[in-house]
């Protein structure tokens, strides 16, 4: 892992930010970071389907994170 952290400065700089963070900020870090990545979902969902009812974007939302889920377990 030391060679890939000096091929990679800002995964040190990352992984040091992390370490320095209480375990609270960490957590809170990990929340933020989910918000934005449901945010960037929701946007490229309404990019790609610009026609589609609010109600048909917020289906294909949930069936996208369902088939996410799914390839994590």
């Amino acid at each position: 892992m030391g060679n890939q952290l000096k091929s990679q400065p800002n995964r040190r700089i990352y992984l040091e930010t992390l370490r320095s963070m209480t375990p609270g900020q960490r957590l809170d870090k990990a929340f933020e970071l989910s918000e934005m990545t449901h945010e960037a979902l929701r946007v490229g969902l309404r990019a790609r389907y610009p026609e589609a009812s609010d109600e048909a974007l917020h289906a294909l939302y949930l069936e996208r994170l369902e088939r996410c889920r799914k390839r994590n377990s």
